[in-house]
């Protein structure tokens, strides 16, 4: 003869507890899917208008960085040749070595040239103004 053993009590238990733990996930699984759907339905709204944007910003960035690409501007007088980028590091070193600062503080620099005084005229941080020769 073989001996069956009953269902206990506590085992009865354990599935109660798997199908209600089962029913609670499908219904916050449900819940969840009502609120994925609310939200991606408003989305496509607010997306359209707001991913033309970027766009346009980064199209804009790449054509500014391809014309800095090409560009190169050079001042040629009295057999002497100084380049934009020349004349940027001698600011900057203007900036650092006369002044004493730091070239992290030098946040914008205009400079003026004039090649029949041989000298290039400098604004630096719109406050600071002088001029170096070349």
């Amino acid at each position: 003869m073989s001996t069956v053993k009953k269902p206990t009590a506590s085992l009865a238990k354990k599935e109660t507890e798997t199908k209600v733990t089962t029913v609670k996930k499908e219904a916050e699984s449900a819940a969840t899917k009502k609120v994925t759907a609310a939200k991606t339905a408003k989305k496509p709204a607010a997306t359209k208008s707001t991913a033309k944007k970027p766009a346009e910003k980064t199209t804009a960035a790449k054509a500014v960085k391809e014309t800095k690409k090409a560009v190169k501007i050079a001042i040629q007088y009295a057999d002497k040749e100084y380049t934009s980028e020349d004349l940027a590091k001698i600011a900057n070193d203007v900036w650092v070595y006369d002044f004493g600062k730091k070239a992290s503080e030098l946040k914008d620099v205009q400079l003026f040239v004039k090649p029949e005084e041989s000298k290039v005229y400098y604004i630096f941080n719109n406050e600071t103004t002088g001029f170096f020769i070349i």
